[in-house]
């Protein structure tokens, strides 16, 4: 792999980190500067003509910085001449843009995804899409990866040889086949949370379809923001008889009083992927458990290098049995 570089922007420095040490790759150098009228700079500090880069990025908040960075970081290696470029973006932001719910809205996602591609990217590489569909928003390669193996990997060896009944709860509808697949994994049952959303960031859990009397519960979404759905979802499970609830994401927002929120639910574990960085939360969320998608990434850039089969790769990085 010695013509593949691998660049980390802001929002995903510690990410790319891992996945350089995972690969026993260096991590590339690179540029980023921010000047005061909030103009962006992005240049890499290496040659990488005729080199396959990669470029680390979430979307996240602050979305619009990290999303410019990333278009911009795009269009300089495409005028330094790299041979590919592929966009590895954990998290997707504008992924809830995702068709026009109302009439005169946009569908931004659809927006940013030519935004990148025309900045010059070769591939995309997200996790867990809020919206499968927002890969064919692209006319190149995108390959979306699910995290949902390692978040059952995490808790199939937690729950081993306990005695404890399991219940893998969805905290709507939309979510159903998501937790329906990791209810299967840990051969446990499944509920659903009924709830309506009045406006954005804002929902309120309604009735509760299946039984969790009596069993410890595992709340599993795409991502976690507000953490309003899931802390009144938490206390719906516990007024129904669950003995402890666990929440997980691929995703964790946690934008606003998120955190204030999810501490003061009475959850028993908060368990999410490091596709936004979490590090400054450790401190204040001691309920934090946070599994790396680095091993997923590596074995997804060694598959594309090597020309070798990606499902095989990825299944070796789950641990599954």
């Amino acid at each position: 792999m010695e013509k593949t570089t691998i660049f980390a922007l802001s929002a995903s420095r510690g990410l790319a980190e891992e996945i350089c040490q995972e690969l026993d790759l260096p991590l590339g150098n690179i540029s980023v500067n921010h000047f005061a009228d909030k103009e962006i700079l992005v240049t890499p500090m290496e040659a990488v003509r005729g080199k396959h880069v990669y470029l680390v990025q979430s979307t996240n908040n602050p979305v619009n910085d990290n999303l410019m960075e990333l278009m911009i970081a795009i269009d300089s290696l495409k005028r330094a001449s790299a041979k590919s470029i592929t966009a590895i973006i954990p998290y997707f932001g504008y992924a809830r843009q995702d068709r026009k719910a109302a009439p005169r809205q946009p569908i931004t996602a659809k927006l940013v995804a030519s935004l990148i591609e025309r900045a010059g990217a070769d591939r995309v590489v997200t996790i867990d899409l809020h919206a499968a569909q927002i890969q064919g928003f692209f006319d190149i390669p995108v390959d979306d990866i699910a995290a949902n193996n390692l978040i059952g990997t995490y808790f199939k060896h937690s729950i081993k040889g306990k005695d404890t009944q399991y219940v893998v709860v969805s905290p709507d509808h939309g979510g159903a086949v998501r937790a329906r697949k990791l209810a299967e994994y840990l051969h446990a049952p499944m509920a659903i949370i009924d709830k309506r959303r009045p406006k954005p960031n804002v929902a309120v859990a309604m009735n509760l379809i299946g039984d969790v009397a009596g069993k410890e519960a595992i709340i599993i979404d795409d991502m976690v923001d507000t953490g309003g759905t899931i802390s009144s979802g938490v206390q719906m499970l516990k007024d129904h008889g669950a003995t402890a609830v666990n929440v997980a994401c691929s995703h964790a927002i946690l934008s606003g009083p998120a955190i204030e929120r999810l501490r003061n639910c009475g959850l028993k574990e908060f368990v999410c992927t490091n596709t936004i960085d979490q590090s400054s939360h450790l401190d204040e969320f001691p309920e934090m458990k946070i599994i790396s998608v680095a091993p997923l990434m590596a074995r997804l850039i060694r598959a594309v290098e090597y020309k070798t089969s990606l499902s095989a790769a990825l299944k070796s990085a789950y641990g599954a049995d």
